[in-house]
């Protein structure tokens, strides 16, 4: 028989232990994945628990990811058609000026509003939360150690692996969020730069590139392949993007590696060279860097318990999610496909539903992408 819990959202003191006992399922991480996982599975009956090593709840996606940059993208296209095409369309507006502690005001406000809905969707659903970092100390034992030496142990039948993935670091290129950023550094920057280099112009590079472009600052963007978008994107769509980006403003160089980063008095210092081996400096108030991500399984304790990866730290699935551990499962960044909020989604729910007797089914050539700039 199934079981169900009240809801309880664990707080520890410093140094203190806790015990949960007899859960049904684990979710370790609350980004789209996790807690749409959560919520399905305490919907059909289950005792739940979702662990969250972050303070608030959502991710990546939610936290310094999708909803942010839509914010940002959004209110800077606002700006820019303000600022240039109003006149054109017999609006007068003078002296349009950008607020930047508004806007980022603004998107903070949309980020808070989320993480804390999801909050308000976990007592609804009775689902037991617990903040801290989780570690599989064996197939049915995870223990949760938050940032003021507290540790919680939890015993449960099941365990969903969904944390997602974090930002892949560039060799020799410290990232200090200030003037050499991750994507969360650029979408918190404290002023406008006048200059922006990018060092990847996929999706996450074309699309911050687009706000701080809009907002006034010359971009310009080092890519390694011989298209943006990223590995994947149909060509010919690729190719009509950057025209238009090229129009408004952005510079783009492709076919071109980063050899090396430094900061100067002058600014950050990139020196790239082009397919033919020809190099140039290229020096920006703020130097991006966005090559990727990868999956955030390193520190779980996977390999302790025998959980199976590949090479590229993702984890290896079959048709229910499971992984080499039947109990345990994993879905989103962490494996194979997409890293897409809502490919993510789609694999928590059907996954909860396999744990219960369900035939899951999910077509992967029907995932959607889409690149938020302008065009979309």
């Amino acid at each position: 028989m199934l079981s169900h819990c009240k809801a309880v959202v664990s707080t520890q003191s410093t140094g203190s232990s806790a015990s949960i006992n007899d859960s049904d399922l684990v979710v370790i991480g609350s980004g789209p994945g996790g807690y749409v996982a959560a919520i399905k599975a305490a919907q059909m009956g289950l005792k739940t628990v979702c662990v969250e090593k972050n303070p608030t709840f959502g991710g990546t996606c939610l936290n310094v990811g999708c909803i942010p940059s839509k914010a940002l993208l959004n209110n800077s296209h606002y700006y820019h058609v303000a600022k240039h095409e109003f006149a054109s369309r017999g609006i007068k507006a003078d002296n349009v000026e950008v607020d930047l502690p508004a806007m980022m005001k603004a998107k903070d406000t949309s980020v808070s509003a989320l993480t804390g809905g999801i909050a308000g969707l976990f007592k609804k659903n009775g689902i037991t939360s617990v903040h801290g970092h989780g570690t599989i100390v064996t197939p049915n034992q995870v223990i949760v150690k938050n940032a003021d030496g507290g540790r919680t142990t939890i015993t449960t039948k099941n365990i969903l692996i969904a944390t997602g993935s974090e930002v892949t670091p560039f060799p020799g290129i410290e990232v200090d969020e200030e003037t050499i950023v991750s994507s969360t550094g650029a979408l918190s920057l404290k002023s406008i730069p006048k200059t922006l280099t990018l060092i990847g112009a996929g999706v996450i590079g074309v699309e911050l590139g687009s706000v701080w472009q809009r907002l006034g600052t010359k971009v310009t963007a080092v890519e390694f392949l011989g298209n943006i978008g990223g590995a994947g994107i149909d060509l010919e769509i690729a190719k009509n993007l950057q025209r238009s980006l090229q129009k408004q403003g952005i510079k783009f160089k492709l076919n071109t590696k980063v050899i090396s980063a430094e900061k100067t008095p002058e600014g950050i210092k990139v020196v790239a060279e082009n397919a033919k081996g020809k190099q140039e400096q290229i020096t920006s108030d703020v130097l991006l860097v966005c090559v990727g991500r990868r999956p955030y399984t390193s520190s779980l304790g996977l390999e302790n318990i025998g959980v199976k990866m590949d090479g590229k730290g993702k984890i290896p699935v079959n048709e229910r999610f499971q992984t080499n551990i039947k109990n345990i499962y994993a879905i989103g960044d962490v494996i194979d496909g997409p890293m897409l909020a809502h490919k993510a989604e789609d694999e928590g729910v059907i996954c909860v539903e396999g744990m219960l007797g369900g035939v899951p089914h999910i077509n992967y050539e029907c995932v959607p992408a889409v690149v938020y700039t302008h065009p979309e």
